[in-house]
């Protein structure tokens, strides 16, 4: 089985779009606190200038997932919790 960047765990955070799905509302643009996302100048498919990840910044906070209109256009990776090892209670 070949890693690909899904299955690859990243150390930061990470938004990733997919292109099919956009409509190009520019919600998810307008949302991020960061401005990490922009809209590309590229036709999908479906006729719309999709979102794109244009700067790394993402800190993982979901803005741009919950405004965004479109099921399964957008999701946001976030790196797996470090294990806290034997902590006490």
């Amino acid at each position: 089985m070949t890693d690909t960047p899904e299955t690859i765990p990243d150390k930061l955070p990470r938004v990733v779009i997919q292109a099919d799905e956009c409509k190009g509302c520019g919600r998810c643009v307008a949302a991020c606190p960061k401005g990490c996302l922009a809209l590309g100048r590229e036709l999908n498919p479906r006729g719309f200038f999709y979102a794109r990840v244009e700067h790394d910044g993402c800190v993982g906070c979901g803005a741009c997932f919950y405004s965004c209109p479109e099921p399964y256009a957008l999701s946001v990776l976030l790196p797996p919790a470090k294990a806290k090892g034997n902590a006490k209670t």
